[in-house]
C-alpha cells in the first residue's frame, strides 16, 4: 500500500474538476486521467482524513467490474496506461488509483439500483411505503430483501449539497423517456449480474449506484466507477439478518460513527466542516475495503 493521497498535484496536465473523491485531468480533447484519491466523504461532505489504500482499492475494483461487465454496456475505459500521460515525477501519484478514459457527456442522474431495504430508501419507506414513486408490500423489514430489485434514481449534488432522490416520471423529463428507460434496463441488468456474482462469493449487494454518460456518437456509456464501496453497500451473506442493520464492507461505519458523533451534546448537521475522524475509524474503513476487494477479485 502506498502514502495516502488526499488531493493530487499533478503540473503536466490541466486539472478539469477535483470531486469529492476523484481528480479529472484533461488529455487532449478527448480523454480524461481519473486519480481516485484517498478522500472520503459521507453524507455528501468530504472528511479531512484520508483514508489510507482507499483510492488503489476503488481503481481495482472498478476496473475489475468494467471488464466483467462489459458485455452489458460500453464503458468509459480507453484501454491506454494512464503512466503513460504524466511526467515522470508524477507517476507515483498515479500508480494503481487512475483510469484513463474517455470524455463523455454525462447524464444528470444517478442510476439507482435497489434489492435490499436500507439507507435513504428504509426512511423513506417507513414514511410513505414507498422509496422514489415504487410501491413496496406493508410490513417490511430493515435490511428486509425485496420481492425484485428497484430502480430508484437521484439527482447529482453540487459540491456541498445532498442527492435527491427522484421517481422515474421525473427522470424522464430530465433525460428523454426512451433515455430513462435504457438507462433504468442496463442498470438492472448490471446490478442482478453483479448480485449473482457476489453472492457467490459470499457478498450481498444491497444496493448501487451507476453514472451515465453519451458519446459523441450518442452511445449509452458507464462511467466514474462501478460496484464499489464508494457506490455500493456490501453486506457478508453470513452476517445477514433482516430488521438489523447488518455489518458492511463499506463506509458505512462513518455513517454511523457520524450519526452517534455529539459535540457540547449537539449532534453534526451534516454539513462541512465534519468532525474529525478518529484514527480506528479511518483504519476500519481502510481494512474494510481492502478485505472486499480480495474477497471480491481473488482467484
Amino acid at each position: 500500500m502506498t502514502q495516502p493521497l488526499y488531493e493530487s498535484t499533478l503540473h503536466s496536465l490541466p486539472l478539469l474538476h477535483r470531486g469529492k473523491v476523484r481528480d479529472n485531468y484533461a488529455v487532449g480533447d478527448d480523454r480524461l486521467l481519473m486519480i481516485a484519491t484517498d478522500r472520503l466523504s459521507a453524507f455528501d461532505v468530504v472528511m479531512s482524513e484520508p483514508i489510507p489504500g482507499k483510492g488503489e482499492v476503488l481503481t481495482r475494483v472498478a476496473l475489475f467490474w468494467f471488464r466483467k461487465l462489459a458485455h452489458v454496456v460500453p464503458n468509459h475505459l480507453t484501454g491506454d496506461d494512464p503512466l503513460s500521460v504524466v511526467a515522470a515525477d508524477e507517476v507515483e501519484q498515479v500508480r494503481g488509483r487512475a483510469m484513463l478514459v474517455k470524455r463523455l457527456t454525462p447524464l444528470p442522474i444517478e442510476a439507482v439500483v435497489r434489492g435490499y431495504l436500507a439507507g435513504s430508501g428504509w426512511k423513506e419507506y417507513q414514511h410513505c411505503g414507498s422509496v422514489c414513486g415504487v410501491p413496496l408490500p406493508p410490513g417490511l423489514q430493515q435490511a428486509a430483501r425485496l420481492p425484485q430489485p428497484i430502480f430508484t434514481p437521484a439527482t447529482k449534488a453540487a459540491a456541498g449539497d445532498h442527492d435527491e432522490n427522484i421517481d422515474f416520471e421525473t427522470t424522464a423529463r430530465l433525460i428523454g423517456r426512451e433515455l430513462a428507460e435504457r438507462v433504468r434496463s442496463v442498470s438492472m441488468r448490471l446490478y442482478e449480474e453483479a448480485a449473482d456474482y457476489a453472492f457467490r462469493r459470499g457478498l450481498i449487494i444491497a444496493d448501487t449506484k451507476f453514472e451515465f454518460g453519451l458519446d459523441g456518437d450518442g452511445t449509452l456509456t458507464v462511467m466514474d466507477e462501478m460496484l464499489t464501496p464508494d457506490s455500493s453497500r456490501f453486506w457478508p451473506v453470513s452476517e445477514y439478518a433482516p430488521d438489523s442493520n447488518p455489518p458492511s464492507y463499506d463506509k458505512q461505519v462513518v455513517r454511523d460513527w457520524l450519526e452517534a458523533y455529539r459535540e457540547n451534546g449537539k449532534p453534526w448537521d451534516k454539513r462541512a466542516p465534519a468532525p474529525n475522524l478518529d484514527e480506528s475509524i479511518t483504519q476500519a474503513v481502510s481494512d474494510r475495503y481492502q478485505r472486499l476487494a480480495v474477497r471480491l477479485i481473488s482467484v
